[in-house]
């Protein structure tokens, strides 16, 4: 009894304490155990598409590669569409390695309806994405897919749109619950609704009763390695991606996010440890007009923020609680034209002298309309140092590696301004006004992504040893009691000769 009474205390105070924090820290399937590896293989593959771009002559650069590494390494094949399996092999980040419906059989989606959401008629998406066997779902035409319910995934899809133009919207939308590698590519998820109280089917045999959905447009829940590329997301209720209850192993890319207020949330609340394990690359995408907070919002984990283009945002866009790591590199952050809002970061209800030892990092960023982002952490990490400032070019290769942002065979202004019915708001004015970049430092002609990112830098903050300490022997003294009481005020037997 005693063993299983100090374990459940400790589990009870753990969320108080840093002990309690670092016991969750490797606890989650697919979570990497040295993120910052992560990073620098991002950084890697930036080099090397970057570096491939400069080495063409100018006729071959206007023929296919951009620089950005998950597109070069699919679009350049003119016959992409005979092999469209080969989209797994080139994702980036921590959603690196996502299958999704690789190795199986090419489902063709030929009926838009969504009428039986337990019994999904076949030819249907929601009868393709709930099937046990890997399957890579395409479209045999253009289809708006009006939901009845939320749509519940299965394990190991692909949702490929490339070809054809597809929206989802309606009633729930697409729910990812307890599901490993999915990628979803190139859809419009748009107005969707909460929903629910029905009987709903996840998998040819079972169907289950499922309460009411929030209205996300995608909702990831307790789910690794699931990666959204190349989609375009707007006007949903709640937000247009969540990923909470221990979700990982994520890559969010090259997507054109709009007319939103709550944009992205990343982690279920500040007190469900198993987030600490949450990790997360936000690359390539392009958070575009109307949009107002939570680009993302983060709670606990390791989020990497890469490459972004920021046109604006109402409150802030970046924000967190509970002590998020945050690493933020060649990103350009356009303030809007209200002085009270160019902060990029916000800290959720949390004082600075809680806040300050976080880890949010800021490196190369491109801060336009006198944005700024307020750092915090540790000292300067020596594994940055080399890293140059951004240069005028740099700015280019924003552009450069964000323009395709969305659903292909549409630019960014046309996925931004697509008329969907049923919006009466007014979009986010950008604002213009001079830049400031990073700290300066040497320049590395040879590290296209050296160039644009900048130095200062922090590595992931050390616990202070006092308060290591402060909270293992906290978690001493509580199991000394409990002894204590069990046995009627007995001491420990090697307490007592201690004590003797």
């Amino acid at each position: 009894m005693l063993p299983f009474t100090c374990i459940l205390v400790i589990c009870i105070l753990g969320p108080f304490s840093s002990f309690g924090r670092a016991a969750f820290s490797l606890s989650l399937p697919h979570q990497h155990p040295h993120p910052e590896s992560v990073v620098h293989d991002v950084q890697r593959r930036l080099n090397v598409s970057i570096s491939r771009r400069q080495a063409l002559s100018v006729s071959q650069k206007d023929q296919c590669l951009t620089g950005n590494p998950i597109d070069d390494c699919w679009r350049c094949d003119p016959n992409w569409y005979n092999n469209r399996q080969r989209l797994a092999d080139c994702s980036i980040g921590f959603g690196q390695g996502t299958l999704g419906g690789k190795g199986g059989r090419v489902y063709t989606v030929v009926d838009s309806s969504d009428n039986d959401v337990a019994n999904p008629k076949p030819g249907t998406l929601r009868h393709a994405v709930i099937q046990d066997e890997p399957l890579w779902i395409i479209f045999s035409t253009n289809m708006v897919i009006k939901l009845k319910h939320e749509l519940i995934f299965n394990s190991f899809k692909t949702v490929d749109g490339r070809g054809v133009t597809v929206h989802v919207t309606g009633n729930g939308c697409i729910t990812l619950q307890y599901v490993s590698h999915v990628i979803i590519h190139n859809i419009h998820v748009h107005h969707c609704k909460p929903s629910g109280n029905a009987d709903i089917a996840s998998s040819p045999t079972h169907v289950g009763w499922r309460g009411r959905s929030d209205g996300d447009g995608i909702s990831i829940f307790s789910s690794q390695k699931i990666w959204i590329d190349h989609c375009a997301l707007s006007y949903c209720t709640d937000g247009l991606i969540d990923a909470i209850m221990g979700s990982t192993g994520i890559t969010i890319s090259n997507n054109y996010f709009s007319h939103h207020n709550e944009v992205m949330l990343l982690g279920h609340d500040d007190r469900h440890l198993a987030d600490s394990g949450m990790q997360v690359t936000i690359a390539f995408n392009h958070f575009g007009e109307a949009l107002v907070q939570r680009m993302p919002r983060c709670r606990l984990g390791y989020i990497h923020v890469v490459n972004n283009d920021f046109t604006a945002w109402e409150m802030y866009a970046i924000g967190g609680s509970a002590n998020p790591t945050i690493n933020s590199q060649g990103n350009r952050y356009t303030a809007p034209v209200d002085p009270n809002a160019k902060e990029v970061t916000k800290r959720v209800d949390t004082d600075e002298r809680e806040w300050a030892s976080w880890n949010w990092r800021t490196e190369g960023d491109l801060m336009v309309n006198g944005a700024y982002f307020v750092p915090s952490g540790a000292d300067v990490s020596p594994q940055y140092a080399k890293a140059s400032s951004i240069q005028p070019k740099s700015a280019a290769f924003i552009q450069q590696l964000t323009f395709t942002a969305g659903v292909f065979g549409e630019s960014s202004e046309e996925t931004g301004s697509y008329t969907y019915p049923g919006y009466t708001g007014d979009t986010v004015p950008s604002g213009t006004g001079t830049t400031t970049t990073g700290s300066s430092g040497p320049t590395d002609d040879g590290n296209f992504f050296g160039m644009i990112f900048g130095s200062g830098a922090a590595p992931s903050p050390t616990p202070p040893a006092l308060t290591s300490m402060a909270s293992t022997f906290l978690s001493l003294l509580i199991i000394l009691i409990l002894y204590s009481i069990t046995n009627q005020g007995a001491l420990p037997p090697l307490l007592s000769l201690l004590l003797l």
